[in-house]
């Protein structure tokens, strides 16, 4: 749920305030507004300081991989020197590496001349001897003028590359090549020395991951110092008074007043305004806060005045990751991956939420698998006369039907949750009329899609909620308005309810194109395997591990495509979430230890 919230001001005398500050970063529940844009030199060389920090982190990480031993911690005298050295190995080493490629692309190109001095060259011309390179066709070779004479040096194709001599300058009408800055040997040996500096460097910066606590530690150090100095800059001023504004969690509104008393604050909370920026900060019990994961990953947070859909939204999207995999096997092998990873990494993850959801949802894949018979396919089950343990799920019909009942469900739940929070006012009607109107419409599509006949209490459901929508979307004092309101929203929704409860047979569509994808490389692999030798026993198998693949890497896919398109948009349209809103941030210190 999300947590109600209470707007605060502080009052803080001006030489009170860096302690003040410091107080409050400790009780770490003020969610801070600044009153101006945060901006000083002290803010600017903070900003600078954590850059050349987390410049210096990011090369680290990225030799980490590479590291083989071990390396024990060390503290470093002073770490941001100990940053600007890193980040000038790395830049050494990126422009020798870049010149390197400059180099070989030098050597490819003259190698088939061989190697020889161009300065050498250079200086015969003040001898009145020239040398010089050209490409000419091998038709036009004895066309050449007299007084020049011609080396062949190597040919392509048609082309000759030849060194052409004579006393005194010339030039030829052919395509002249120009002469390299150094010799080919000295070429190789800068290549040579420069790959023997390069392993020296790249020895040197894994030397630097000893030192990769120790800037860690400056880095939060600096996180806290650059969120202190926006909250001081932020600050509004009157004088010798310093103002902050800010939100905290209701529940710790006693003891915020009680420090502030002890501090000799000024305080003064209130409820926050409908036009007020009120930050979200979302509380749920465990089993709903596996879902948490992904709404971070996908950035998004309901507004304050909105609903926290997390309890159905994880039951739901459980649902359609079990139906859009439906496949046991599949399951399975998120599942083992899954434990696989919790194992490895898990240790090092503060939050394991992600690793408890992916739990849940391999499980769902594997509860749909066995429900339908499907295991790495599905019609190798039922050649083997293993039929789907509810026989009805083998009906395409059925499925399809099921959809549109989930879709039904779940658009209800919306506004019947809608509904609840509006009750006992009279607009509250007006989302019991359009639970009737989806449920007709629901009716209407088994009809129009699947050939079932439209009952005929559905009539009475869509004139009922037409009429509840109409006469209470916006029920006011003159009818005319109301039943105008009532139209209007009739006339932008109606069609979109039976779109809405429509598209939920794209978990019946991403479903069965999984399980025709599994079952025809199994076909594949089978029509293959008949012929008995060793090598197509071999292709089957590839053929075999190349379409699952596909499939494990595909579904994820698909979840984040449907699963969570019927989530974020379908339902909470439905609902009336944006997901406008942004996290609660308190202002805190939690960085140094």
């Amino acid at each position: 749920m999300i947590v109600a919230m209470k707007k605060v001001f502080l009052l803080l005398q001006k030489e009170h305030v860096a302690q003040g500050l410091d107080k409050l970063a400790s009780l770490g529940v003020l969610h801070v507004e600044h009153q101006k844009l945060p901006a000083g030199p002290e803010l600017n060389e903070v900003n600078d300081k954590l850059n050349i920090i987390e410049q210096a982190l990011i090369i680290l990480s990225a030799g980490a991989e590479e590291k083989k031993q071990h390396l024990s911690s060390q503290k470093s005298a002073d770490p941001l020197i100990t940053a600007q050295h890193i980040i000038d190995l790395q830049k050494r080493f990126g422009h020798l590496k870049e010149y390197s490629v400059t180099l070989r692309g030098l050597i490819d190109q003259w190698a088939s001349w061989g190697n020889f001095d161009p300065q050498q060259i250079t200086q015969l011309s003040g001898k009145n001897v020239y040398v010089k390179l050209y490409k000419i066709p091998q038709k036009q070779l004895q066309n050449l003028p007299p007084g020049v004479t011609v080396k062949i040096i190597f040919s392509e194709g048609s082309m000759l590359n030849c060194a052409v001599f004579s006393y005194g300058d010339f030039s030829l009408s052919f395509q002249e090549v120009e002469l390299p800055k150094t010799s080919l040997l000295w070429m190789q040996q800068r290549l040579s020395e420069d790959a023997r500096i390069m392993l020296n460097l790249k020895d040197q910066l894994q030397q630097q991951l000893c030192y990769n606590s120790a800037l860690i530690a400056e880095k939060n150090v600096l996180i806290d110092q650059k969120d202190f100095y926006e909250v001081l800059k932020g600050m509004g001023q009157a004088e010798q008074l310093f103002h902050v504004k800010g939100y905290i969690p209701a529940d710790t509104e006693k003891m915020l007043i009680t420090e502030a008393k002890k501090n000799g604050w000024g305080i003064f909370t209130c409820l926050p305004l409908d036009v007020d920026a009120v930050p979200t900060l979302v509380r749920n019990p465990a089993w709903i806060s596996f879902i948490k994961p992904l709404l971070k990953l996908l950035e998004l947070v309901p507004g304050y005045n909105e609903i926290d859909i997390s309890p159905l939204f994880i039951v739901f999207f459980s649902l359609f990751f079990g139906m859009l995999i439906g496949d046991a096997g599949y399951g399975l092998i998120y599942l083992l991956l899954n434990f696989w990873a919790h194992k490895k990494f898990g240790a090092k993850i503060k939050d394991k939420s992600a690793f408890f959801l992916f739990y849940i949802l391999s499980f769902c894949a594997i509860i749909w698998g066995i429900l339908t018979a499907t295991f790495f396919g599905q019609e190798w089950l039922l050649r083997l006369g293993i039929k789907p343990l509810v026989p009805a799920l083998g009906s395409v019909v059925f499925i399809q039907a099921l959809c549109f009942f989930i879709g039904a469900v779940h658009l209800s739940l919306a506004h019947g949750w809608r509904a609840v929070l509006k009750a006992p006012a009279l607009i509250a009607l007006a989302e019991v009329g359009w639970i009737c109107v989806i449920w007709a419409v629901f009716f209407l599509a088994k009809n129009l899609i699947l050939g079932d006949v439209f009952p005929g209490f559905a009539n009475w459901l869509i004139i009922t909620g037409l009429v509840l929508v109409l006469f209470f979307t916006s029920p006011q004092k003159n009818i005319l308005k109301t039943i105008g309101e009532g139209l209007g929203t009739i006339a932008l929704s109606l069609v979109n309810n039976f779109t809405d409860v429509v598209s939920y047979i794209r978990l019946f569509a991403v479903g069965l194109a999984g399980v025709a994808i599994a079952d025809a490389f199994n076909a594949m692999a089978a029509g293959v395997f008949k012929k008995g030798d060793i090598l197509t026993i071999i292709a089957a198998a590839l053929i075999v591990i190349f379409g699952h693949a596909l499939n494990i890497i595909l579904g994820p896919m698909s979840i984040l495509v449907h699963g969570v398109r019927l989530n974020v948009l379908e339902f909470c349209s439905h609902i009336s979430v944006t997901w406008s809103g942004f996290n609660y941030k308190p202002f805190s210190k939690n960085n140094i230890k």
